[in-house]
């Protein structure tokens, strides 16, 4: 039997309200030895919470029951909000770590026994994760749709529609016989397949948003020493972050600052000035501004004015960064010409901005917001928003496409590509059950009846 958890669910104390969570089949027997009676699922009950030995009032606190399966863990659940001092939130800890088999919860094994219990999947676990996580109304909303399981009911139903292709195969093979198997049932398999690879692929690369949305939007600040990168770092931040001086090489790592732009993440990172020089310190930090660069969403190339770029804006910057990464060039300190604002050639726009002047800042901080909401706007759909969903989708895809080329194996092989298929979209969700298979075949032809 699994031991009864428990775990200050509600933060740090002191607080003006502590929620304690308790899960497993001790719970009932707990909050009656604490309340003195248990309330009626999913009602609130006062009680006052009492020492099982002493009988000393700890609190006088709310008491919530959810009795199982119909709980979040799918155990029986206790709430007991209480006050949230250090002395009462630690007492009633104490006195519940002394109930037999009753111990504080690892992290994250509320979520886990959910999972467990078929109260969740994977996907919905990690739009959990995702909304604690949440910095920006975006993110939230994506993970509020994770969460609710529209994510995992799309694989789920991708994953359905190959195991019935399966069924069809092998119902081709095993039950021609039977009068509720419709002849040649097989032969429609390879275009849904097709048309159903067709779809995972799209979502693929729709995809591309939404783990940009989730881990955010990644502006690299470059240009040279003394360009006015640091100064345009806290310009934007809104704050000190960088340390601006005269001499030239003053930032010699990568600081990174986390902002919301119009309810979107982005992560600007200020790095090292490129240029040609001797010391080890210095040459790291331009060898790591050159691997953020290459990384990058978006460039800022900053360009001071009477600088030697001023006949060639992008002299200094690496080719490959011409030529593979979003790139704008900012005439900073521009308070110190006039320029006026253009279009450069490809990719690039050239933007004067002082950060001398809010008028000046303005500009640029609109781009920006326009830059990051046609780059990771998301729209209602879901959408994978990690690694291993990706990695997973595009397994399922490969054997996907193997099952549907190889029209000179037999019949048989291709359904194992399926499988694989399969069993990979399942690995997303979690649930990879090889009862299915035999579930679609009776269900859909009544064989056996």
């Amino acid at each position: 039997m699994a031991d009864t958890i428990f775990a200050l669910s509600s933060g740090a104390v002191p607080s003006g309200v502590a929620v304690i969570r308790v899960s497993g089949p001790g719970t009932r027997e707990i909050v009656e030895v604490l309340a003195g009676r248990v309330p009626e699922p999913r009602k609130t009950m006062l009680a006052k919470l009492r020492h099982p030995d002493t009988r000393d009032v700890l609190d006088e606190a709310l008491v919530l029951y959810f009795e199982g399966p119909a709980s979040f863990t799918g155990e029986d659940v206790a709430e007991l909000q209480c006050h949230g001092g250090r002395a009462v939130v630690f007492g009633i800890l104490s006195v519940l770590s002394g109930f037999s088999d009753c111990r504080p919860a690892e992290a994250g094994e509320f979520t886990r026994r959910a999972f467990d219990r078929g109260r969740m999947d994977l996907t919905e676990v990690e739009g959990l994760a995702d909304l604690i996580a949440a910095e920006t109304e975006s993110q939230r909303k994506q993970a509020i749709r994770q969460m609710g399981g529209a994510l995992g009911a799309l694989y789920d139903d991708w994953r359905k529609r190959l195991i019935h292709m399966r069924a069809m195969i092998e119902a081709d093979f095993d039950f021609a016989d039977e009068e509720d198997v419709p002849g040649s049932v097989a032969d429609q398999v390879w275009s849904e397949a097709g048309e159903l690879g067709q779809e995972i692929a799209v979502h693929l690369e729709r995809s591309r948003s939404g783990e940009r949305l989730r881990s955010g939007l990644q502006v690299v600040l470059m240009g040279a020493p003394n360009a006015g990168k640091s100064s345009l770092l806290n310009a934007i931040a809104g704050r000190d972050v960088a340390i601006v001086t005269e001499e030239a090489g003053t930032t010699r790592d990568v600081i990174e600052v986390h902002l919301d732009l119009g309810g979107y993440p982005v992560t600007l990172v200020d790095t090292a000035g490129l240029r040609q020089t001797d010391g080890i310190v210095e040459r790291e930090g331009i060898r790591r501004a050159e691997e953020r660069g290459r990384a990058a969403d978006l460039v800022l190339w900053a360009v001071e004015p009477g600088g030697v770029e001023q006949d060639d804006p992008l002299a200094g910057l690496p080719q490959d960064l011409r030529e593979t990464v979003p790139l704008w060039t900012v005439r900073t300190k521009s308070d110190l010409e006039t320029l006026p604002e253009r279009d450069s050639s490809g990719t690039t726009l050239e933007i004067p901005c002082s950060t001398s002047f809010s008028d000046g800042m303005t500009a640029l901080l609109d781009r920006l917001r326009r830059f990051a909401e046609e780059t990771i706007s998301v729209g209602e759909a879901p959408l994978a928003t990690r690694a291993r969903h990706r990695h997973y989708l595009r397994q399922c895809l490969e054997n996907l496409e193997t099952a549907v080329q190889a029209t000179h194996l037999p019949a048989e092989l291709r359904a194992e590509d399926l499988r694989r298929a399969a069993d990979a979209l399942g690995r997303i969700t979690g649930r990879i059950d090889v009862e299915d298979l035999l579930d679609v075949i009776f269900r859909d032809f009544c064989i056996g009846k």
